[in-house]
């Protein structure tokens, strides 16, 4: 990796930690060129915008999310296992030292939910992976015959998407001490609900 490259690395890096403390629109160029002792027309020259700055932390976000949970379940055997999977890797996702705010795209979707432009249609694409990964998920537990047959994979996805919805602001807004408890606990429920009787 050329000076160049290992310069952006380490901007993104640090932007990332910011923005799920501050979210994107709190990312300051001035105060990132000052924590890495560059000029700001430096770190500017990087990104050309704010909003290219955003859209780049956008994807490195990703790109660390389909690594750290998405891979690792899908070299389990399919079924409830991938699914087990999924959601505990994004738990320790949140949980990250690289994430001080937790998950980026949760803390992220309030912020731009209602700010159309090219920074919320890259967030509204990447989250619509995560929910179809989920409702792949569960429908290949229904194949497997883990699920029940009846089961809509679409809802079990809504369900447990909300499930780390509600446990993003339990753990961060309200610092509820035993959040990650009461989040397994309601996994474990869903999962119940959803197995073949």
């Amino acid at each position: 990796m050329g000076k160049g490259e290992q310069t952006r690395a380490d901007i993104l890096s640090l932007a990332l930690g910011q923005a799920s403390q501050l979210g994107l629109e709190g990312l300051s160029i001035g105060n990132l060129a000052r924590e890495l002792g560059m000029s700001k027309s430096g770190l500017f020259a990087h990104f050309g915008s704010k909003a290219g700055l955003q859209q780049q932390v956008l994807a490195l976000a990703a790109q660390r999310f389909g690594r750290e949970i998405v891979l690792p379940a899908l070299s389990l055997a399919r079924g409830e296992p991938r699914v087990v999977a999924l959601f505990e890797n994004w738990l320790s996702w949140n949980a990250s030292k690289d994430l001080p705010g937790g998950c980026l795209f949760v803390s992220t979707a309030m912020e731009l939910d209602a700010r159309p432009g090219p920074v919320r249609d890259l967030l509204e694409a990447r989250l619509g992976q995560w929910l179809q990964t989920l409702e792949r998920a569960a429908g290949i537990a229904v194949e497997e015959g883990h699920f029940r047959a009846d089961l809509d994979p679409r809802l079990f996805a809504f369900q447990l998407h909300s499930l780390t919805l509600g446990f993003h602001v339990q753990a961060g807004l309200f610092e509820t001490p035993d959040a990650l408890s009461l989040a397994r606990r309601a996994f474990a429920e869903l999962l119940t609900a959803s197995r073949v009787a």
